[in-house]
């Protein structure tokens, strides 16, 4: 059989799975541009008809829309701060060889595999109730008043329950560029007089650059969709103090029926997520390139 042969063959043997890949893809997404431009509410949908632009004006000009935007910039920069440095040490603390390195590394990664509305509910009942949650208590023994951390700080409790859920994931990419790298440069400097601190920064931290690089790539763009742990703990509350972009889309679809206007958000998200993984593909690709 021919080389072009070999091809056509291939070629069509891949084109059941692609062709389906692109109606899963197309499909949804044509049918939330045309929503977008649609005045339907799920209660009366006999009323619905086009009306253009409308729903994206009213969705972008909602009070709460800049607001989300800047919830869901602080809960990915939040989250990606605490996963990265947390995600260094740790893997630099197994890394080194202790008695039981096993089970160790096992509790480390276990919270990536708790589904995340389950993750959420054990933080907001057994860790974050005020009443007798595990906080609650420990402050109580130290003498001090309990504090609400749902209602008082929303935001800041769930950046550090996704940041607890992804963890996990930076510590073990951290940890396997960390078992790649050379000992003997490390032997080197330990050799000419160079103390610890010096040595993480000129040599570990230059070799794990472009795992961090591809931890933030990868968690901002999960990030960014983060939903069943707001949905689950606060509700976008108190007011919209914890409601994300994403939330704000589900509330105009499913707490205000206005299927039009989410539409139109869901299609603002899209872009966004969209400029934001096209920057960090251009920072990927100079990390890599350097």
């Amino acid at each position: 059989m021919s080389t072009q042969s070999s091809r056509k063959a291939a070629r069509l043997m891949l084109a059941p799975s692609v062709i389906l890949l692109l109606v899963w893809m197309v499909v949804p997404l044509a049918v939330t541009i045309w929503f977008s431009f649609l005045r339907y509410n799920l209660l009366t949908p006999e009323r619905s008809g086009f009306i253009g632009f409308t729903n994206y004006t009213n969705f972008v000009a909602s009070p709460a829309f800049l607001l989300s935007i800047a919830n869901t910039l602080i809960l990915v920069v939040g989250v990606l701060l605490i996963t990265v440095v947390l995600g260094i040490l740790i893997a630099l603390l197994i890394d080194q060889p202790l008695w039981g390195q096993g089970p160790v590394r096992i509790l480390v990664i276990s919270p990536f595999f708790i589904m995340p509305p389950v993750a959420a509910l054990i933080w907001k009942n057994m860790f974050m109730n005020p009443t007798n949650g595990l906080f609650a208590e420990a402050l109580k023994f130290a003498g001090l008043r309990p504090y609400d951390f749902l209602g008082k700080a929303p935001l800041a409790s769930i950046i550090l329950i996704v940041a607890w859920q992804w963890l996990p994931f930076a510590t073990l990419i951290l940890l396997t560029a960390l078992q790649s790298m050379s000992s003997e440069q490390l032997e080197a400097a330990e050799m000419d007089g160079a103390p610890p601190l010096q040595r993480f920064r000129f040599i570990i931290l230059p070799h794990l650059a472009r795992a961090i690089t591809v931890v933030i790539l990868i968690q901002t763009i999960f990030l960014l969709g983060i939903f069943g742990e707001i949905l689950v703990t606060t509700n976008g509350g108190p007011g919209n103090a914890s409601t994300t972009l994403t939330y704000l889309i589900y509330k105009e679809a499913l707490l205000g029926f206005n299927a039009g206007t989410a539409a139109a958000g869901g299609m603002v998200a899209v872009v966004l997520a969209n400029i934001v993984a096209v920057f960090l593909m251009i920072a990927v690709g100079k990390n890599l390139d350097a």
